[in-house]
């Protein structure tokens, strides 16, 4: 039995920060409902890459990653046939998490207020339900952007770069599910009378805000900007990500002077850690560009594997910079079972990321493949008690 059997989550969202919540919910138990738009259904489904279905269609491996571990159901909030049905849907539910625009589920009627109270509800939007800023669209590289992450992102003389993924929608969306688990545990904790639920306004800068470890600090305090460094650190030496001769890079972090010592061991340079213009961290972090050219022609002349091999004896922290290809290999991941074959309804098994963190004790377990558009739309709805006539007609009027 996992933490969150039993309890229903409604996944209202579309792309990634909300859908990612709900799914994150679903891992761990919960029974997650999708509601989609009859016809066209999440965004999600249309991004690529894509690979070919065997009907001939080209099915979005992101859709697959994404969309997984849920039921889908299809759904027109915007009439008000779709939406007495949805009421009757969340009477049944104990998480809503949403990621409209604010005010478009209170111009629908499905808001927090016109709701059952027991309900926890996510409300996953770019600038929050409230302030000036809280009409204003945007997506992932506003979120980075107004949240001040992509001004530390890159190298200090180029322009700023985004992160490899959508972070600032995944953090939200991991945020958002630890906050609406601490909601249902304060709202279960009641007495039963009052098993009043709550509203979380996740704001997707707000995530990436709370990331920024002293930036905000430093210039309350010190007045100072904090600015890009690239894969180095002013204040600490040597690290950066490493050329391999097998044109690969590696991260070493040997800025204590414990770990440097380990370092120069492995790199049968002994003489570097009683080097005077090295002996103490604040000397390197002085002559980081010294140091670091130091390690960068060490490393230059072996390939990674080796690199790790001798860095993994002196005990010294050193990774890789991983492709997926080098993820699929490793035997540590393959050990802990980190990646897990889900079956696609539509592509057959695919292997992908498997559900974190996880329980001790318990097998790594599989989320069912993502659904197909409506897949779950009359067996949901006959469990609240609608009969093959109605969703005939709901379906005659485009509703489902």
């Amino acid at each position: 039995m996992k933490p969150l059997d039993g309890i229903r989550v409604i996944d209202l969202g579309t792309r990634i920060a909300a859908p990612f919540c709900a799914g994150l919910l679903g891992e761990q138990g919960a029974e997650v409902i999708k509601i989609e738009q009859p016809g066209s259904g999440d965004f999600m489904r249309e991004i690529g890459p894509f690979v070919r279905a065997d009907d001939g269609v080209d099915y979005s491996l992101f859709w697959a990653v994404e969309g997984r571990g849920r039921k889908s159901v299809t759904l027109d909030l915007r009439t008000a046939e779709g939406q007495a049905v949805f009421r009757r849907l969340a009477a049944t539910a104990d998480i809503v998490v949403e990621n409209f625009r604010p005010g478009t589920l209170e111009r629908w009627n499905v808001d927090p207020s016109a709701l059952a109270d027991h309900l926890v509800w996510v409300r996953i939007s770019m600038f929050g339900q409230d302030g000036p800023n809280h009409e204003r669209p945007g997506l992932d590289r506003v979120g980075i952007g107004f949240g001040g992450l992509m001004h530390l992102t890159g190298y200090p003389d180029r322009p700023p770069v985004r992160v490899g993924v959508t972070i600032s929608d995944y953090l939200t969306g991991v945020f958002a599910a630890q906050a609406a688990v601490a909601a249902l545990y304060a709202r279960d904790a009641r007495d039963a009378r009052d098993r009043t639920g709550a509203v979380i306004d996740a704001a997707l800068y707000g995530s990436v805000l709370r990331i920024l470890e002293w930036t905000l600090a430093g210039y309350d305090r010190l007045d100072l900007v904090r600015n890009r460094e690239g894969n180095r650190l002013a204040n600490s030496a040597p690290l950066d990500n490493y050329p391999t001769s097998d044109g690969k890079h590696v991260c070493i972090v040997a800025g204590s002077d414990v770990n440097f010592a380990r370092l120069c061991s492995a790199m049968g340079r002994d003489d570097l850690a009683t080097d005077a213009r090295f002996a103490r961290l604040a000397d390197r972090a002085e002559r980081n560009d010294e140091i670091n050219g130091i390690v960068a022609a060490w490393t230059a002349t072996l390939p990674a594997d080796e690199i790790e091999r001798r860095c993994v004896a002196a005990d010294v922290p050193v990774a890789t910079a991983y492709t997926a290809a080098d993820i699929f290999a490793d035997p540590h991941i393959a050990a802990r079972g980190d990646l897990v074959s889900v079956d696609d309804p539509v592509i057959g098994p695919i292997r992908q990321q498997a559900p974190y963190p996880r329980f001790v004790g318990e097998a790594v377990e599989a989320p069912t493949g993502a659904p197909r558009l409506g897949e779950h739309t009359d067996s949901v709805l006959r469990g609240l008690g609608f009969s093959d006539v109605e969703l005939d007609a709901l379906r005659a009027d485009g509703v489902i």
